[in-house]
C-alpha cells in the first residue's frame, strides 16, 4: 500500500511543483516573486488581497498575542482561530507557525538533539532515497535551485534528522515538500521540531510504512462526501474513482502540491490552528468545484476525465480570500468528524494489513497540543523540596516538666497564688468557686 503511494507521489516530476505560477517555467532574466519562485505571478498582491494598513493592525495583533502565548492561549483561543482564518501576515509565520504547534516547547525541552541529529551519520539506506527526491521539491524556488544550495542541503539535513529521531517510521516521500514550506520560513532546526510535531500530532499514522490513517481517513471522506456531496459521490463510485487515487496527495502534502502557493499558506495557516478538520474542509471543497454541477459531471465520463477534472480546477478559483471563505463555510464539525472516525473505524475489516489507527494520538489543532503540554509540564515539572527539621538536644539536661495540679483550684487562685506548698483547708467544689468574670483584678 505504501510502496503504490509513493510511487504515485513521483511517478511525474511536474507534480511537485507547489504554485501555479511554476508552470510557466523559468524565462529568461525572470525574477523571484514574493514567495521566491522564479518567474512567479504573485509579484503583486492578488485581487481581494488586505490593503497595507489592513496587515500592518494584524501584524499588531499578533505581536501583542504572541508576546503573552500562555496567556492568549488560555483565555483567547477563539481569536487567534480567527485571526489565523483571516491569514497570519508574512513577516510573522516565521514566529507563529511553531507556537501554534507546540514545537517551541520540545526545541527548549531538547535544545541540543537538532544539532546531535544533524552531525550523526545517517542510514544509507534512507539517504540515498532522500537525495534523489531533493531536486523534485519546488525546482523553481530560489532556495532549491541549487543541489548546493542551503535549500537543498537544508531539506538533506531535516529529512535525514527525521529518520534518525524516528527510525520505525523512516522517511515517506511525502515529507518533501512538507519540509520544503516549512524551510522556507523557518531555519532547520525550528523546522525540523514543526515536522515532528505535524508527523506526530496532527498526522499520526500517516507518514509511518503502512499509513494505516490515510486509508482510514479515505473512509471518512467517502462517508462525508456521500452526506455532504451525495450527487457527486454517486458519480465517483460509478466511473470507479476511490479516495486513494487523489486524496493521498493532496493530504499527506498538505496541498504544497495542488493549490497555487499563496492559498497554501493561507490553509496551512487554518491547518496548525484547528487541524486536520481543515484538510477534509479542503478537499471537500475541492471536489464541489471540480465536480458540483450537472455539467460538470457530463463531461467527465470515466475514470480519466474524472480524475484530471479534480487536478484542473481553474485558477480563479483558487484564489485564496475567495478559496478560503468557501472552506471556513463547509458544514463540519470537529464533532462530526469524531463520530464518522468512530463509525469507519468500527468497520474496518480485521484482515487489514499492516498496524490498526490510532485516531486517539491525533490532537485537533494548537488548543488540544496546548492543553496536553500544559498537562505535561504539571505532572513532569519540578516537585516542591521537602522541609528538613533538624532538632538539637539542649546542652544541659532539664528537668521533666510537671503538670500543675489544679482540681480543686479557682482560677484566680492559680494567677495570684505564688508558689509553695499548697493552702490547707477544705476543697471548694467547683460550684461554689469564684468565677472568672467575678474576680476583679
Amino acid at each position: 500500500m505504501a510502496q503504490a503511494l509513493g510511487e504515485d507521489l513521483v511517478q511525474d516530476d511536474s507534480s511537485s511543483l507547489g504554485s501555479d505560477s511554476e508552470l510557466s517555467g523559468p524565462g529568461p532574466y525572470r525574477q523571484a516573486d514574493r514567495y521566491g519562485f522564479i518567474g512567479g505571478s504573485s509579484a503583486e498582491p492578488g485581487p481581494g488581497h488586505p490593503p497595507a494598513d489592513l496587515i500592518r493592525q494584524r501584524e499588531m495583533k499578533w505581536v501583542e498575542m504572541t508576546s503573552h502565548w500562555e496567556k492568549t492561549m488560555s483565555r483567547r483561543y477563539k481569536k487567534v482561530k480567527m485571526q489565523c482564518r483571516k491569514g497570519i501576515p508574512s513577516a510573522l509565520r516565521a514566529r507563529c507557525w511553531p507556537l501554534l504547534c507546540g514545537a517551541h516547547v520540545h526545541q527548549e525541552n531538547s535544545p541540543d538533539t537538532y544539532q546531535e541529529l544533524a552531525e550523526a551519520p545517517g542510514d544509507p539506506q534512507w539517504m540515498e532515497t532522500i537525495s534523489r527526491d531533493l531536486h523534485r521539491q519546488f525546482p523553481l524556488h530560489e532556495m532549491f535551485v541549487s543541489p548546493q544550495g542551503h535549500g537543498q542541503q537544508g531539506l538533506l539535513q531535516v529529512l535525514k534528522a527525521y529518520t534518525l529521531y524516528r527510525p520505525e517510521q523512516g522517511y515517506c516521500q511525502a515529507q518533501g515538500p512538507v519540509a520544503a514550506v516549512l524551510l522556507m520560513h523557518l531555519p532547520p532546526e525550528e523546522a525540523f521540531w514543526c515536522l515532528v510535531q505535524i508527523c506526530e500530532l496532527y498526522l499520526p499514522g500517516y507518514y509511518g510504512p503502512h499509513m494505516e490513517a490515510v486509508r482510514l481517513d479515505a473512509e471518512v471522506f467517502m462517508a462525508l462526501l456521500r452526506r455532504l456531496l451525495p450527487r457527486v459521490h454517486k458519480h465517483l463510485q460509478q466511473v470507479g474513482v476511490g479516495p486513494l487515487l487523489y486524496l493521498p496527495e493532496w493530504f499527506l502534502c498538505l496541498f504544497a502540491r495542488s493549490l497555487p502557493f499563496p492559498t497554501v499558506l493561507r490553509v496551512w495557516d487554518a491547518f496548525l490552528s484547528e487541524g486536520v478538520k481543515v484538510l477534509f474542509r479542503v478537499g471537500l471543497t475541492l471536489v464541489r468545484l471540480a465536480l458540483g454541477t450537472t455539467e460538470q459531471r457530463q463531461a467527465c465520463p470515466g475514470l480519466l476525465e474524472t480524475l484530471g477534472a479534480l487536478r484542473a480546477i481553474p485558477p480563479a478559483q483558487l484564489q485564496e480570500e475567495v478559496f478560503m471563505s468557501q472552506v471556513h463555510s463547509v458544514a463540519l464539525s470537529e464533532q462530526d468528524l469524531q463520530r464518522e472516525l468512530k463509525a469507519q473505524l468500527a468497520q474496518l475489516p480485521e484482515s487489514t494489513s499492516g498496524p490498526p489507527p490510532r485516531p486517539k494520538a491525533r490532537l485537533a489543532g494548537a488548543r488540544a497540543i496546548f492543553e496536553a503540554q500544559q498537562l505535561a509540564r504539571a505532572r513532569g515539572g519540578a516537585r516542591p523540596e521537602v522541609p528538613r527539621i533538624v532538632v538539637q538536644p539542649p546542652d544541659e539536661p532539664r528537668p521533666p516538666r510537671r503538670k500543675p495540679q489544679t482540681r480543686g483550684k479557682t482560677f484566680h487562685g492559680l494567677l495570684t497564688r505564688s508558689k509553695g506548698p499548697p493552702i490547707e483547708g477544705p476543697p471548694r467544689s467547683h460550684r461554689s468557686s469564684t468565677s472568672f468574670l467575678d474576680t476583679r483584678f
